[in-house]
């Protein structure tokens, strides 16, 4: 892959050792020094008129290399506070992308039944089938950073799932899943305007708890937990990258982006099927 095509993926992406999400400006919008700097309504009509059709196409292919046998398929990992826009980018980015080679997991507090598997039980369950593109609106990160924030399972635990994540994520890869994992991360002034609006808008009342607060109470907790996870389950087979999402826009665009560098270097192809195409046009010919 050329430099440019795959510049955003190197702008963005965590670099190894010890990581601080504070040291990372929630409302930056980084741009390779090759690429226009993004605009908000440059970004938008780039998603709509360019990025998102041809996310749209490499999909197609995709899913149509599945169809002939093929089984890679691609895994997007969304990770981030509430409010960060975990459904923002599922309803803008991967709503781009058609519904039958897609699909989407969304991992809220375990319930009895999952309680009572594995931490990865769930998890494997939601996978994407080949040829499809999965998106995982939280993930079994979940179960590493929640669990850790509230004292659930004690550090040697906390360490002991972050091998478990990476030996996973290295299996997925080494079987045909491309991971892209994406932490939002918004700033803690975002989240109160965020939480605010919600309050201020009838229309969303149904998607406030008032648990958001409580957990709002932990922010530095949190902060602290996500800066472990980043640090320990960055890998070569399954990197992190940190999308700035104070600018709804900006976050928008830029997964649209990693998406699209990720799906041209897979080069999904569409499968030769040899058809005697004269003779079935004849076939399809109106009676004389």
């Amino acid at each position: 892959m050329s430099k440019r095509r795959d510049a955003l993926r190197t702008a963005l992406r965590l670099p190894p050792g010890v990581v601080n999400p504070a040291g990372y400006d929630p409302a930056a919008t980084p741009t390779p020094a090759d690429k226009i700097k993004p605009r908000k309504g440059r970004a938008r009509k780039a998603l709509a008129k360019s990025t998102g059709p041809a996310l749209a196409s490499l999909q197609e292919r995709l899913y149509a290399e599945a169809a002939a046998g093929g089984g890679r398929r691609l895994l997007l990992v969304l990770q981030g506070m509430d409010t960060s826009g975990k459904g923002g980018v599922i309803d803008h980015v991967v709503g781009q992308l058609g519904p039958s080679g897609t699909s989407v997991a969304t991992f809220k507090k375990p319930t009895s039944e999952e309680l009572a598997h594995h931490f990865l039980w769930r998890v494997r369950r939601r996978l994407p089938a080949a040829g499809q593109v999965g998106v995982f609106d939280r993930s079994h990160y979940e179960d590493v950073i929640v669990v850790k924030v509230h004292h659930l399972i004690d550090d040697a635990e906390v360490a002991h799932r972050y091998e478990e994540i990476n030996r996973f994520e290295a299996d997925l890869a080494q079987a045909g899943t491309t991971v892209v994992k994406c932490f939002l991360h918004i700033s803690y002034a975002t989240q109160r305007e965020r939480l605010l609006a919600r309050l201020d808008d009838p229309a969303k009342h149904w998607k406030f708890r008032e648990t958001d607060i409580d957990e709002r109470q932990l922010w530095s907790e949190y902060q602290a937990a996500y800066a472990a996870a980043l640090e320990h389950t960055s890998t070569d087979a399954a990197p992190w990258y940190v999308i700035p999402s104070d600018h709804k826009w900006y976050r928008n665009w830029a997964i649209s982006e990693l998406l699209r560098e990720v799906l041209v270097e897979m080069d999904p192809q569409y499968p030769d099927v040899q058809l005697d195409v004269r003779a079935l046009k004849k076939r399809l010919a109106p009676p004389h």
